[in-house]
């Protein structure tokens, strides 16, 4: 995930903060380190430091995501009469240290109070103890179960994100009609669809870039264990060794094979496209169908939030039915934070109802407590209605001892290159074989 990192061009994730301020690449080499770490102005006020991609936004920029952020740390300053210092990482330099090297460095060495994190970052620092368990907070009892299952290590809860994120199938319903095609709900249905989209002149069916199709993969491998089995113990099974990943994994593999095998994905392209900025200039003038991307991207006017015909995002197809795939990541403690009260107190702040509530409006996104809805809008309400009913896949699971969202993606890109599906599943066994030394 961390190779992952280092190219993911900002514009892919425009208005998502677990997206827009996580995948952001390089910073200078470690001896460089210092110029890339900013601070705002002290006051007299006590002071919590937090780490993040970057600073306070500035009154002529606009970015929602940031700036939703924003206000929420400015409701912890006021209330508490504290200051939050941005230690900010920027990406100057796209060939050193990532925004993940500097967050695992500066965490081992309780250089900071809060960082905001990656979930494969959240779930080494939380099983090298380095993380505060926040399920203490008064915020940390109106979370979604979703949340406290993706984040919780070792029985602590170590993240809280601002917000859910949600990637699905984003679909051209024009389209679909003009071709007399449902929303299709299976794998088989969606093959159905892409031959029928390919007859009618439409020679990719599917946009796709480097990075996302690996939720489709995903949805095919967990949503029987999401949604209708013993998750923890299967998950159980899964880190004693008892069972494989890669018996999940390879009817995920096996179906993504067949799309490209039948070209209705272009993997050669595919493998050099950047998320969005590759795949979305041909969805947007409807010579592609389908692209598969995040929540956010459907209200953010950069990516797909400003269509010229009528969008409907929906989960991938498993089956079990459409599936939305969730990642996680979110804001953490040290465990050793020099200011940890006051620390506390403000993520407490950032994080409760009334904070939410302003966060969520803004971004029009899924809220990680479950006092706080937002209307959203009629293009996300299949996939809405489906997290809805509590019937999601995890992309992102502290608790599995493989992080599952980055190393996904790196096997299906050995896919795209060429790969067999048994050589991917081989991957994921040596995974699996180096957790279980560990």
């Amino acid at each position: 995930m961390r190779n992952r990192v280092t190219s993911i061009k900002k514009l892919a994730v425009v208005s998502l903060i677990v997206i827009t301020l996580f995948m952001i690449t390089a910073c200078g080499a470690e001896d460089g380190i210092s110029k890339n770490l900013l601070t705002s102005k002290e006051d007299n006020r006590k002071v919590v430091n937090m780490f993040s991609p970057m600073e306070k936004t500035q009154p002529d920029v606009e970015n929602v995501a940031r700036s939703a952020s924003d206000k929420t740390v400015i409701m912890a300053e006021e209330k508490l009469n504290v200051k939050v210092e941005y230690i900010t990482y920027t990406a100057e330099d796209y060939e050193e240290k990532t925004y993940d090297q500097i967050a695992l460095d500066r965490a081992r060495n309780n250089m900071d109070d809060i960082y905001l994190l990656n979930p494969d970052i959240i779930q080494t620092l939380g099983e090298e103890g380095k993380l505060m368990d926040l399920s203490g907070l008064d915020c940390a009892k109106n979370l979604r179960d979703v949340i406290k299952t993706a984040n919780t290590v070792n029985g602590k809860l170590v993240a809280i994100p601002q917000e859910v994120v949600a990637y699905g199938l984003f679909i051209n319903k024009d389209i679909f009609d003009k071709c007399n095609l449902e929303l299709p709900e299976t794998p088989e249905d969606f093959l159905e669809c892409c031959k029928v989209l390919k007859e009618n002149g439409y020679e990719t069916p599917i946009g796709a870039n480097r990075w996302w199709l690996e939720t489709f993969v995903l949805a095919q491998a967990y949503a029987d264990m999401y949604n209708g089995g013993d998750t923890e113990a299967e998950i159980e099974a899964l880190n004693s060794g008892e069972r494989k990943y890669s018996d999940y994994m390879r009817p995920g593999f096996e179906f993504l094979k067949e799309l490209i095998d039948q070209g209705y994905i272009d993997a050669k392209t595919a493998y050099t496209y950047e998320a969005i900025d590759g795949e979305g200039p041909d969805f947007m003038a409807q010579k592609t169908p389908m692209v598969m991307a995040y929540w956010g991207a459907a209200n953010t006017d950069t990516a797909y939030g400003a269509t010229d015909f009528e969008l409907q995002v929906i989960g991938f197809p498993t089956e079990r039915g459409q599936m939305p795939v969730l990642p996680m990541t979110g804001f953490a403690i040290g465990a050793e934070a020099e200011h940890a009260e006051d620390a506390i107190r403000a993520l407490d702040v950032m994080l409760s109802d009334e904070a939410l509530q302003v966060y969520t409006e803004t971004n029009k996104v899924i809220s990680p407590s479950k006092n706080v809805e937002v209307d959203c809008v009629p293009a996300l309400k299949p996939l809405n209605d489906r997290i809805k009913e509590n019937t999601y896949v995890l992309a992102t699971n502290a608790s599995m001892k493989v992080e599952q969202w980055g190393n996904t993606c790196l096997i299906v890109r050995k896919l795209l290159n060429g790969a067999t599906v048994d050589q991917c599943m081989e991957e994921f066994d040596k995974l699996q074989e180096e957790s279980l030394s560990k």
